[in-house]
């Protein structure tokens, strides 16, 4: 809604407010503008960085595709997520969980069309690796709230550290703004503050096999408000792909619910 303006500026307003509500909240809790070891600021740029990846690739996505196609390729996050917990946590996949990722990637292709032909590949492919860099930001946020790291202090470091990088490109080649572009702005900051740190208390206290399928409501929400506002209209390979991809997160859903490890 915001219009023609640059994904970083973009993003830099996005992460502004959210910086700014994380730093209310950590000054409200009595916590300090310090992680909680040194040990922990290698795992908090991690985070900042993949969350960064994560957010540029998301914002041009949107601004490039369906509303609703460019939500689904970031909702490949949780299964990167997974992915990157075997890895980083030594989380084991059973079978049912390996072939639920499988799918997923293959309701994904069904998004992005990867021929010569389709005139937005690339934006399909920043979107995809988009949600890449958020699964794994989400995975370094699951280790951080292992070793004592708060949700509020984990939001201001990422929010704070993606401005930074972003402020060199806003005060040198930033386009200017109306009022209604930055009240649009504004808000794209605030919903996304919500949305940072209910996904990072989450993922701080539940591993990211067992809460990823609550975070393809987002789909549902994009789908309505990009066809109510936009007209979007997703066409029958892309819906294939959002089936799929739910259906393969519902799944690992109800592995993970009737085989809990006590």
């Amino acid at each position: 809604m915001s219009g023609d303006v640059p994904t970083l500026q973009k993003s830099f307003f996005r992460n502004l407010i959210a910086a700014g509500v994380a730093a209310v909240m950590l000054v409200r809790q009595g916590g300090s503008f310090r992680p909680a070891s040194r040990g922990n600021l290698p795992y908090l740029i991690g985070r900042a960085l993949c969350g960064t990846v994560g957010i540029l690739g998301n914002f041009y996505a949107v601004d490039h595709l369906l509303l609703s196609d460019a939500s689904m390729l970031n909702k490949m996050s949780p299964f990167f997520a997974v992915l990157a917990s075997i890895v980083l946590l030594k989380e084991k996949l059973a079978p049912v969980q390996i072939a639920a990722l499988a799918g997923a990637f293959g309701g994904a292709l069904c998004i992005i069309k990867p021929t010569f032909s389709n005139m937005n590949l690339l934006a399909s492919l920043v979107g995809f690796a988009g949600g890449m860099g958020a699964g794994i930001a989400y995975t370094l946020v699951r280790m951080l709230g292992q070793r004592g790291e708060k949700s509020s202090y984990i939001v201001f470091f990422f929010s704070s550290f993606s401005c930074l990088l972003a402020l060199p490109y806003v005060l040198l080649a930033g386009a200017p703004m109306t009022v209604s572009q930055t009240l649009w702005l504004v808000g794209a900051g605030l919903a996304a503050a919500g949305g940072q740190f209910t996904i990072t208390a989450a993922y701080r206290c539940a591993p990211a096999r067992e809460i990823s399928v609550f975070d393809y409501s987002q789909v549902i929400f994009s789908a309505i408000i990009g066809f109510l506002l936009f007209g979007d209209r997703p066409d029958e390979l892309s819906i294939l792909g959002y089936f799929i991809i739910c259906a393969m997160a519902v799944l690992n859903f109800w592995y993970n619910n009737h085989h809990k490890t006590p």
